[in-house]
């Protein structure tokens, strides 16, 4: 007998307790919350979520070296010294460039005044007398418009502010690292979805920030280079500020541009402005959305919208710090939340930026090199 409630006699669908749409409100629900307290731990996860993608990329070293015959305790201490000294320069030159721009903005408020004023006077030659423009250009002073460029550089320095606890993460994360091969054989056996999930969050976060960085340093090379060559001021802290912001996808350079082209503005004039946006345009379209994407594409795997809306959504909870480290984050989550389940995983087409399907999954095989020595 068909059960009254069933007018269409199909069997009931026994995978679900509860209506689907109750589903997807209670999923909503804990997504907010779970964003909420992100946000709120926001100081405390940022440094966390750092420690993570750099003991990610630096992973294959102890590795490689473990292969050549170096002892795994030695090879973990080699990995943990060379990812912190990259940040003890990278903060070091930050500060020291920090300092120079201190003591050299001052020496431009006579010409920051001069400048607003031609603008007006310009502006009243070419009969443009309107009130709300001349209101707008009084308001545009020297401390507004140099306490923006400040503010991007101290920004950029407060990602490494909280540095001895980024050490320390760093250190317990390359030692639990050591013993990652063999832990992965074992969910591997056990849930070779989840080992598929994780395998490749860590191979695509490794190939984008190694393709990232070395193109970082090659825009960083040819920037300072331009800028030396045009007379602009601080040429290195704008080349180092370019690379930093070469992790940040879609509108990094930008930020990098602002500075420079201040300065170039102050220094020599609309020209010289010109002449700076212009190279630093063609070098960095050519450089970040030509060639870079080509090399990166595969392991990221994310669309142009998505990726900038990740941007927005990565740098809202967690700051600074969350804009560059955007796409790794969202790789890490599409593979605990998506990718973890071969019923989900029909996500990636939507998401991809390419309409190509998935590849079918297969259960990784542990390198013999990363097993646990007895």
């Amino acid at each position: 007998m068909i059960d009254p409630q069933d007018v269409s006699g199909a069997e009931p669908d026994s995978r679900w307790s509860m209506p689907r749409g109750l589903i997807v409100i209670l999923g909503l629900a804990a997504l907010v919350v779970t964003v909420a307290g992100i946000q709120v731990a926001a100081p405390i996860l940022a440094p966390i979520f750092l420690a993570l993608m750099l003991t990610v990329a630096v992973h294959p070293l102890p590795v490689w070296l473990h292969g050549k015959g170096v002892p795994a305790w030695l090879a973990t201490i080699a990995a943990i010294l060379v990812v912190n000294g990259i940040l003890v320069v990278l903060v070091l030159s930050l500060a020291l460039s920090v300092a120079q721009l201190a003591t050299l903005l001052p020496q431009y408020a006579d010409d920051f005044t001069s400048l607003i004023d031609d603008a007006q006077s310009f502006l009243n030659s070419n009969g443009v007398n309107s009130a709300s423009a001349q209101t707008m250009l009084s308001q545009v002073d020297y401390a507004t418009v140099f306490g923006f460029v400040d503010g991007i550089l101290q920004a950029m320095l407060g990602i490494f502010s909280n540095l001895l606890f980024l050490a320390a993460l760093l250190l317990f994360m390359a030692v639990d690292g050591s013993s990652y091969g063999s832990r992965m054989g074992i969910v591997t056996r056990m849930r070779p979805d989840i080992a598929t999930a994780l395998s490749a969050f860590s191979l695509g976060t490794r190939k984008y920030l190694v393709v990232t960085t070395v193109f970082g340093l090659i825009v960083a090379v040819i920037d300072t280079g331009a800028l030396w060559a045009l007379g602009i001021p601080l040429p290195v802290l704008w080349g180092l500020l370019s690379f930093i912001t070469n992790y940040i996808p879609n509108v990094g350079f930008v930020l990098g541009l602002v500075p420079p082209a201040l300065l170039a503005l102050l220094q020599g004039g609309p020209g010289l402005m010109l002449t700076v946006i212009v190279l630093y345009s063609v070098i960095n379209v050519i450089i970040q959305s030509v060639i870079q994407p080509k090399f990166v594409g595969d392991a990221v795997g994310l669309s142009v919208t998505f990726t900038f809306l990740s941007l927005v959504f990565w740098t809202w909870i967690l700051g600074p710090l969350g804009a560059i480290l955007a796409i790794p984050l969202t790789l890490m989550a599409k593979a605990l939340l998506i990718d973890i389940d071969p019923s989900t995983r029909w996500v990636n087409t939507i998401l991809s930026s390419s309409p190509t399907p998935p590849a079918p999954a297969t259960t990784p095989t542990p390198p013999r090199h990363e097993k646990e020595e007895p």
